[in-house]
């Protein structure tokens, strides 16, 4: 299997489920899934904190039921995602938007158990809405000026000049704290445990004031505490210490931190073409299948390959739609490729199939499952009506 040449036999035999299937295809490990829950279980295990997925990043309803057991809910940026929370996880749901449509939150109450807003003048304007729904606690939204995001620049940093994600602390003498439930602050994307330890310091420091007026604390997502050197010590001692500072309740919402390396993105090769430098055409695009790839920008592994160079046949790969920058990075290979072998990106599960898109008419990849015995399960097939269908 191209891409696979330098890999232990162990390897080989692990990914052998994947010369046969369809693709694209994404596909969620289980196994690697369940590794990376026994981390959230552990923190929520040795602080009492809530740990909620983001389904912004990952929402798979077929792995629901595993994430279930060792999560406390979902929070959702809207109304479609607080649905299929309520709907298909269960369990507590929670919702951040920066702005409502007329009617939303009306309609949240019946879904949400807990929503937060972006500015004072927001909850005054809601307060007669909530105080018909008194099971429904209020939160506020702080831009607590705290910028740890890894990952992107001011691209994917809430905390960025100008962001619309929050009040300044010089609206919060604003905020109607008496009816105020919890203080939700997110200023991290793929941040290790220092940024999450920072920002929860950084909170105590600065707005201790105001935590106090508050039953719970949602330090948001941005968490990475699945990647490598992650040190979940320093994050359980800074929520404990912040607990017992405050008294308060502590709560994470993670979404890629949960599903790193826990899933892949398998392409075949289409075609090879040669303009100055050998290229392979792929099923699977950077356009559309991986979003993120162009909007960070970043360059997926893939099992077995290279940088450019490193291995004896280098290639740039690409998509088969007609945007010239659909390039998904340039590899090398063992072996040389050819139409038919298969690639596989590592690291597909978070941002991928959530925010893909059908532009040009390419087809959506199956989303499967590798369950722990590597059987392979289609659970969702997408075809032309799936495309028809957005187009009115």
């Amino acid at each position: 299997m191209a891409g696979l040449t330098d890999t232990s036999a162990l390897q080989l035999q692990s990914f052998g489920w994947a010369r046969d299937i369809a693709t694209p295809a994404y596909v969620l490990d289980v196994a690697a899934l369940k590794r990376n829950l026994s981390r959230a279980a552990e923190i929520k295990r040795e602080t009492g904190c809530k740990i909620l997925l983001a389904t912004k990043a990952f929402a798979l309803p077929a792995a629901f039921p595993i994430m279930r057991e060792m999560l406390d809910g979902t929070t959702a940026s809207g109304e479609y995602e607080a649905r299929l929370g309520h709907d298909e996880f269960g369990k507590e749901v929670h919702v951040y938007s920066p702005a409502y449509a007329p009617g939303e939150v009306e309609r949240l109450t019946r879904l949400a158990q807990h929503i937060y807003f972006n500015a004072p003048e927001q909850i005054e304007k809601n307060l007669p809405t909530l105080k018909a729904h008194p099971s429904v606690k209020i939160g506020i939204r702080i831009n607590p000026g705290y910028s740890n995001a890894t990952l992107g620049g001011a691209l994917y940093d809430p905390c960025a000049p100008y962001s619309r994600f929050g009040a300044t602390p010089e609206m919060l003498h604003r905020v109607p704290w008496k009816h105020i439930d919890i203080l939700h602050t997110h200023a991290l994307c793929e941040s290790d445990d220092a940024g999450s330890a920072g920002l929860i310091e950084h909170v105590a420091r600065h707005f201790g004031d105001y935590v106090r007026r508050v039953k719970a604390v949602n330090f948001g997502g941005g968490h990475f505490i699945n990647k490598p050197g992650y040190d979940i010590q320093n994050l359980i001692a800074a929520i404990k210490t912040f607990r017992q500072t405050f008294e308060v309740d502590v709560i994470l919402e993670p979404g890629a931190g949960l599903v790193v390396d826990a899933g892949y993105l398998v392409a075949s090769v289409l075609d090879l073409h040669h303009n100055e430098k050998d290229i392979a055409i792929l099923d699977a695009s950077a356009s559309t299948h991986m979003p993120d790839v162009l909007e960070v920008p970043y360059t997926p592994s893939i099992v077995g390959a290279g940088t450019p160079g490193e291995k004896p046949h280098t290639y740039i790969l690409g998509g088969k739609t007609c945007m010239t920058g659909d390039i998904i990075g340039e590899y090398s290979f063992d072996q040389p490729l050819k139409p038919g072998d298969r690639v596989i990106f590592t690291d597909m599960m978070q941002y991928s199939f959530v925010k893909n898109n059908t532009f040009n008419g390419v087809p959506l990849p199956d989303l499967g499952i590798l369950n722990e015995d590597h059987a392979y399960k289609v659970i969702r097939s997408f075809g032309y009506e799936d495309f028809r269908h957005r187009l009115g």
